[in-house]
């Protein structure tokens, strides 16, 4: 019989980093979180204040207030998606589309985890912008990998008119949603709809599909409101007489029940929710508990350096992240660029992959050492064995990245990167378990993807507020950009004063230009990353992910921790002697 034993990793703060490099690192990430909680503010405020106040003047709740409501007391609620079309604007006069106008979140319901997609009231009434189905369809994603429950707040008014060409066609338009709605019943996950309010065109069709469908006494779903009927057929009427609840729930059946109010809304869905199964949780934990590590998570605040050319150490990371502070560190002898492991968050089995920044040795030559946050040839070799037992035995895989991309040059391509990369690559495109990415600081190039990037669909990919999300770094793209009028040092070639200032201008253009692409604001506008989260909060809604991937039975084999793969890997990797 095997046993999982994990061991204790990590040192006091004082004992990893003198105590003015500590400060100075806290000062800077401080003045970064300020401005990742003030731009939260904002963008939660939606229009503002005057939006809030007419919503109230028509007897309903905001989206923010119905979601208090929902969430069991006292717990969180972790956001998804807050700044998509964050600094963009549509539109003349131009206007803002806060969260592109919709709230997507997970929220606890009768202690089980759901993902809600409410539409922001606040917002032209809900109304769907640019990358608005882009976002909503995300959202219905997370709910069907991970099989939990999906809830609609519906108070949509539609398509945002005069930006229609960029919602409504395209494979993930408007229309794609509706066949995710599809995709979630036919996979038996839950979907509950509350209408409450506006319920237009393609807002109609969302909830149609849903389990169970509520619509509060204001709330009507039409295919075309009472101003395009007035227009088309000159009928003076009501878009609540068309497509109200005396409608929908009493004679066309499209609703299953009407409610007085907001309030009275979510409570009949919060009761719908503890109708569902329990959740298997508890179940997997085998007994253990949820812990708190020894060291505090707000340490990494002052742990983890501002610049990103300055290495740290990630193993301080890991014991600021993980229960107990504890970790089985498996193959620690090969591939030395790379940590792999297995540790417990929220009380829960998850592998960790993280990129070690510190200088390493050849394994050729070991007097040699090679930089960190690099692949080479054993690291991938490595990592994707890792990758491959953890979904074999059903462990979800949390994957820190912190790298500069595949090592090239002579040695690399002799080594055969290419292939090992892309088996890796195979590897991370063919797992079922769920997967979870963390840019920490650097996501460039090719190692981005490697390392289960965005595009190979992690159940949610985190971002920080160092996070510098892009091919290389502007400088070096500069150069590359410029590398025909510069000598082997890099210097410029001309002699020419005109000459050289224009070569130089150009190549700080290119590494401005190239900087601010990689702002992780950028990023998160562009839906390139999920959710923008300070580094001490990476805990929490670690601890909420891998619940999530643990929440539900049935859909993927969680293998008892005796019988585990890793198990032997960890035998056959063990040095002889």
């Amino acid at each position: 019989m095997a046993k999982v034993i994990l061991h204790p990793l990590g040192r006091p703060a004082e004992e990893v980093l003198a105590e003015r490099d500590y400060r100075e690192n806290l000062a800077r990430m401080e003045a970064l979180n300020r401005t990742l909680f003030e731009r939260r503010e904002e963008v939660r405020g939606g229009w503002g204040r005057e939006y809030v106040e007419r919503v109230h003047a028509k007897g309903k709740l905001t989206t923010w207030e119905r979601i208090e409501l929902l969430k069991d007391p006292g717990t969180a609620v972790f956001p998804i998606q807050t700044f998509v079309n964050y600094g963009r604007t549509f539109g003349d006069p131009p206007r803002t589309s806060p969260a592109a106008g919709v709230i997507t979140a997970f929220v606890r319901i009768h202690g089980r985890l759901a993902i809600v997609i409410a539409n922001d009231n606040t917002v032209a009434s809900g109304s769907w912008w640019p990358l608005t189905p882009e976002k909503i369809e995300r959202a219905q994603e997370v709910g069907l990998r991970l099989k939990i429950p999906v809830i609609y707040l519906v108070d949509c008014s539609g398509l945002f008119l005069p930006e229609q060409s960029k919602t409504f066609p395209g494979k993930l338009g408007a229309g794609y949603i509706f066949k995710m709605n599809a995709l979630l019943s036919a996979s038996g996950v839950p979907q509950i709809a509350g209408v409450l309010g506006d319920c237009i065109a393609g807002g109609g069709y969302m909830p149609i599909i849903s389990d169970k469908l509520f619509m509060t006494e204001q709330a009507y779903m039409v295919i075309a409101g009472a101003a395009l009927i007035k227009g088309a057929k000159s009928q003076k009427i009501t878009s609540l007489t068309i497509g109200g609840p005396d409608v929908h729930v009493h004679l066309s059946n499209c609703a299953d029940e009407r409610v007085p109010d907001d309030p009275t809304m979510m409570l009949r869905i919060r009761q719908e929710v503890a109708l569902l199964p329990t959740p298997a949780v508890g179940y997997y934990r085998h007994a253990f508990a949820p812990a708190d590590p020894r060291y505090p998570p707000e340490e990494i605040n002052g742990l983890l350096p501002t610049d990103h050319r300055v290495v740290y150490d990630a193993r301080e990371v890991i014991a600021r992240l993980v229960d107990g502070s504890l970790f089985w560190e498996l193959m620690p002898h090969t591939g030395e660029e790379m940590i792999t492991g297995v540790a417990r968050l929220n009380g829960l089995y998850v592998g960790i992959i993280i990129n070690n920044q510190q200088m390493t040795p050849h394994p050729e030559m070991r007097a040699r050492t090679r930089p960190g946050g690099i692949l080479y040839r054993e690291g991938i070799a490595k990592i994707s064995q890792f990758s491959r037992a953890c979904n074999s035995d059903g462990i979800p895989i949390l994957w820190l990245q912190d790298i500069s991309g595949f090592d090239i040059g002579l040695e690399a391509e002799k080594h055969g990167l290419l292939g090992f990369g892309s088996n890796l690559l195979y590897t991370n495109s063919t797992n079922t378990v769920p997967m979870i990415t963390v840019l920490l600081r650097k996501a460039s190039g090719a190692g981005y993807y490697a390392m289960t990037g965005r595009p190979y669909e992690p159940v949610v990919q985190l971002s920080t507020p160092l996070t510098r999300l892009a091919v290389m770094e502007g400088r070096t793209l500069a150069i590359g950009a410029y590398r025909t009028r510069l000598d082997d040092n890099f210097h410029i070639l001309s002699t020419d004063p005109a000459e050289r200032a224009q070569v130089e201008a150009g190549m700080r253009e290119v590494e401005q230009r190239i900087e601010a692409d990689m702002d992780p604001y950028k990023a998160a506008a562009q839906m390139d990353t999920d959710e923008i989260v300070a580094v001490h909060e990476l805990r929490d809604y670690l601890m909420t992910l891998v619940e999530l991937s643990y929440q539900s039975i049935g859909y993927r084999r969680v293998k008892n921790p005796r019988i585990w793969s890793l198990h032997d890997l960890a035998v056959l990797t063990e040095p002889a002697g």
